[in-house]
This record gives C-alpha cells, structure tokens and sequence, in this order.
C-alpha cells in the first residue's frame, strides 16, 4: 500500500531525514518514535507533500507521491490527512465550521469565501463530532475547549476529508495524560473501524507499544529500529534515542501511573538526602 524509497530530506548541509526506506502492505496503526530532530515530523511533512523531498520516492497503491504537481498533489493532501500538536484550529470559529473546514480543497473559491456548506456536510461534520465524544460542543468557539477536546475537532476535520491515511505529528504532545489516552483510544478506533492507515509521531514509548502495531525508530534521520510494539525493549530504546545506561523509559512517559513513579522516587530522594 505504501512505499518510502530512499527518501532524502536536507536543508542546506544538514539532513533532516536520510535514506529512509520501509514498507506497509496493508493498512496499519504505525508508531515513529525518537528523540527531537530525529527527523520524524519532516517524515510526515513528505508524505503528505508540505514539503519536498530532496531524493527517494513515495509510492502509495503504485503512484508516485513525490511526483504529484497541482490538482493531483491537492486531490493526494485530501487523502493523507494531517493532524499536528498545536491543533490548527481557528480559535474564534465555531467547532462544527472548524470541522467543515476539512471539506475546503473539494469546495469553490466562492463557497469557500462566503462559508457555505452543504446541509448534508454540516450534518456529517456533526455526527463525526458525535463520534468523538464532542457533539455537544458544536457551536462552541474553538477556543472554549479544552486542548484534549480541541484535538479530537482536529481528528474530525481530517475525517471530513474522508482520507485513506492519516498523518498525526505529535498530536499528544501538549496533552495531560487523560486527554492524551482519549485521543489516541479514539485514533485506535478509527483506524480499527474504517480501515485506514494511521501514522504518528509519538514521543512515549509506552503509547507507542499500547496502540500501535509497528513502530519505527528514528535517530539523525536515519531508521534505526523498524519492528512490533513487543520488540521496543529498553536496549533498543537506548539506542534510538542515544541514551545510556541510566536511560528510564519513566522520562518518555506520560503515563498516569509512571507519573506516581516518578514522584514516589523524588520523595524518597529527598527522604534520603534528609
């Protein structure tokens, strides 16, 4: 289904990402991990063509990705959603036009001028909003919300676009453990009830082995490790991020419960320099 042939990213004498090259036959939850600048988010910039790519190829179902120009490479942003850290909602807009908004690339100038949307679409923004736990909230400014509930209208707004992949770059990061699981519940759903291919950036090694299939492990640009969620030991983790011996995967966690580790052992390191 995707391919990602020797894909080269650099920005002047620095390489954001460096030959990376995997394979998914089917769709699949997907989990890349590593540290910052691991080139992990410029990953997922080209795949979904923000931004070029300096060599390799992206092939999906035997086209050409990178080599799409135009109203093909619009009709291909359409179907590989983007969903990002900040969210990228229009703070003073109502939720439901925030999730109409997925709608914009198959609309006219004009409609999209004036906000005019079919009756049918306003009723599908709604019940994806319903979906997601979130209908309630519909005429709310998006601003209102929480970041958990701000996150999951961006999670419907890609869904407006009915899109084949899914690109989430980080989408948990600014989130407090509870919201940080119910969004990725609600990922792991869509992905096990529509079929699609969900990829994301993570930067918990515990959410990467909960919910995701295959993981993919980054350093320098380069693919480092590439296996199931049961191969992520903490020696491979070492290695992804470069760590030594002293590495606690409790650093990478946003886990409710390797929160209450990590403030039982400073309590107990404070006890003992007491």
């Amino acid at each position: 289904m995707l391919e990602v042939d020797g894909l080269t990213k650099s920005f002047g004498t620095n390489t954001a990402v460096d030959n990376v090259t995997f394979s998914v036959a089917r769709p699949a939850m997907i989990g890349i991990i590593g540290a910052s600048g691991a080139g992990k988010s410029t990953l997922l910039r080209i795949l979904n063509r923000m931004t070029d790519a300096t060599a390799g190829r992206v092939t999906v179902e035997g086209k050409e990705v990178t080599a799409l120009r135009g109203a093909q490479k619009r009709a291909w942003q359409s179907d590989c959603a983007m969903i990002f850290q900040q969210f990228n909602l229009v703070p003073r807009m109502d939720v439901v036009g925030n999730v109409l908004h997925g709608t914009l690339n198959a609309r006219s100038t004009l409609a999209t001028m004036f906000n005019l949307f079919p009756a049918a679409d306003i009723h599908r923004a709604i019940d994806i909003l319903d979906r997601l736990g979130i209908a309630d909230h519909a005429p709310k400014r998006a601003e209102s919300l929480s970041g958990g509930q701000q996150q999951r209208v961006a999670i419907a707004r890609a869904l407006m676009q009915d899109p084949r992949m899914i690109l989430a770059d980080e989408p948990i990061a600014s989130l407090d453990p509870m919201n940080a699981q119910i969004v990725m519940d609600a990922l792991r759903r869509i992905h096990d009830e529509d079929g699609r291919m969900v990829i994301a950036n993570l930067h918990t090694l515990d959410t990467a082995r909960r919910y995701c299939d295959r993981v993919i492990g980054m350093r320098a640009g380069r693919v480092v490790f590439d296996g199931t969620p049961e191969q992520l030991t903490t020696g491979v983790a070492r290695d992804i991020y470069g760590a030594g011996a002293s590495f606690s995967e409790d650093s990478t966690s946003t886990a409710i419960e390797s929160l209450d580790r990590g403030e039982a052992r400073a309590l107990r390191e404070a006890e003992a320099a007491v």
